[in-house]
C-alpha cells in the first residue's frame, strides 16, 4: 500500500511529459495539413486541398456572409468560385498561429494571399483542426 503515493506521482510525471512533447507534433502534423492543401491548390487540385477538411455533413465553413455547412457543399462552392486555373492562382499561407488545445483540438489564426495573372486578393482565417482517426482535420473555417 506504500507505493501508491509513489505510482500516482509517476503516473502524473508521465502524464506531463507525454503531454508536452505532442504539441510540437500537433503543430508539425497541421503545418503539414496546411502545406499539403497549398500544394494541391496550386496543381489546380481542389478534391486534394479538400482533403485537409473532415469530410462530414457537419463541417462549417464561413465566408463573408455566407455559412455553409458540409463537406461536399464545401467543395461545391469551391468548384463553382473556382472553375479555371487562371480562377485558382497561386495560393501561400503566413503568420500561421497554432495554438494547440488538447491532444485532440487546435485552433489555427492565419493569413492567406491568392496571387493570380489579372490581380490579388488577402484575408484572415481562424481554422478549428480535430484530431480524428489518427489524423488532422479542419472542422471549421472562417475565412474573411
Amino acid at each position: 500500500m506504500r507505493f501508491r503515493p509513489f505510482v500516482a506521482v509517476m503516473a502524473l510525471i508521465l502524464a506531463i511529459t507525454v503531454t508536452s512533447f505532442a504539441k510540437p507534433d500537433a503543430e508539425a502534423e497541421i503545418k503539414n495539413v496546411l502545406s499539403t492543401q497549398v500544394v494541391a491548390w496550386n496543381r489546380g487540385d481542389l478534391e486534394g486541398f479538400m482533403a485537409g477538411y473532415w469530410k462530414s455533413d457537419q463541417l462549417t465553413f464561413v465566408s463573408g456572409d455566407k455559412i455553409t455547412l458540409g463537406w461536399q457543399a464545401t467543395l461545391d462552392n469551391y468548384k463553382t468560385s473556382y472553375d479555371s486555373k487562371e480562377k485558382m492562382g497561386t495560393l501561400s499561407f503566413a503568420e500561421l498561429n497554432i495554438t494547440v488545445l488538447s491532444k485532440n483540438a487546435a485552433v489555427v489564426v492565419g493569413s492567406w494571399l491568392l496571387a493570380r495573372e489579372s490581380d490579388s486578393t488577402k484575408g484572415k482565417f481562424t481554422l478549428i483542426f480535430r484530431k480524428i482517426n489518427g489524423g488532422w482535420r479542419i472542422v471549421h473555417d472562417h475565412s474573411s
